[in-house]
């Protein structure tokens, strides 16, 4: 079994890999940029695949590449049949709210295997959500009952909609390491000192949350700025000074999150529900959370200099 958890992350990215290289094959019914296109989704299912084998060099190569596709809007939509609002309304009181039971069950799932462990150890991250999301798959098709053709143009239909934005998770955790292993945190710490030489308690808090927010906003992932910020900044400013390291820790995780509501590099949250949900507006989920999460900066300062203290 030991064995087998091993190599078992690498199924589910091989799984990855299947849909991206079926997306790429409708790709090439696209009207437009259709080579650029199935080109984009095909590397992106060799990195999935074959990823692990892959020399770091020809992987960040082939990145360049699909980047190069991106920005030169290379990489487009395709033209799908869509249901008439009567087959919409048919399904939807055919299924009701069963519809909801395989997305719950991709978090329940998950959530419970990672109390799994075989062998001392704790299952894969890849592991629990790839497991998940099989399940959720099954389920989807007992309750919905789709054919096959239908749930292949769904599938590469929801990827196109994601585009390029599907990528941006993984490259921001890459970044997150490449960064605190060249040191970004004492460069930065060494950089707020040469500012104020001797911050205060009040000063230092302040300069935390603010550089967990902006950090995050600048990687658009708060796990990636969190060990950075907190080295270069949460432990001298902070914790040093005589701030309780659970407290200071857990508050300045949550505001980075104040900075994931207000910015598009957080794409899982801030732009992708806008393409799926088909929003002309890119920026409409990002300007709706934007007051809260100026207002939770503010709250952020205030609970940290009260309860870390």
């Amino acid at each position: 079994m030991e064995q087998f958890l091993k190599f078992a992350p690498e199924l589910f990215f091989m799984l990855c890999g299947i849909v991206c290289y079926d997306t790429a094959y409708r790709s090439l019914k696209n009207t437009q940029a259709r080579i650029g296109t199935s080109i984009f989704w095909l590397l992106l299912g060799v990195i999935f695949m074959f990823g692990k084998l892959l020399p770091s060099a020809v992987t960040g190569f082939l990145l360049c590449i699909m980047g190069l596709l991106t920005a030169t809007k290379q990489v487009r939509m395709g033209t799908f049949k869509e249901t008439s609002i009567k087959e919409r309304q048919e399904a939807s009181n055919r299924l009701g709210n069963k519809i909801f039971i395989p997305a719950i069950a991709i978090g329940a799932i998950a959530l419970l295997l990672s109390f799994v462990k075989v062998g001392g150890k704790e299952l894969n991250g890849a592991v629990t959500v790839g497991a998940a999301c099989v399940v959720a798959t099954i389920l989807a098709c007992l309750i919905c009952k789709p054919k096959v053709e239908e749930t292949r143009m769904g599938t590469s239909k929801l990827l196109m909609q994601v585009g390029a934005a599907s990528l941006l998770p993984q490259l921001l955790a890459a970044l997150g390491s490449v960064f605190s292993e060249v040191g970004i945190g004492d460069l930065i710490s060494s950089i707020i000192l040469q500012i104020v030489p001797s911050p205060s308690i009040v000063v230092g808090v302040i300069i935390y949350v603010l550089g967990m927010v902006i950090f995050t906003m600048i990687m658009g992932n708060g796990f990636t700025a969190f060990s950075v910020i907190t080295a270069g900044i949460g432990v001298p400013f902070v914790i040093m000074q005589g701030g309780d390291p659970v407290v200071v820790g857990a508050l300045g995780m949550t505001a980075g999150f104040c900075g994931t509501l207000m910015t598009p590099m957080a794409a899982n949250f801030n732009i992708v529900p806008c393409a799926v949900l088909e929003i002309e507006n890119k920026w409409a989920v990002i300007k709706a959370q934007l007051p809260m999460a100026l207002i939770l900066i503010v709250v952020h300062v205030i609970l940290m200099l009260t309860l870390a203290f």
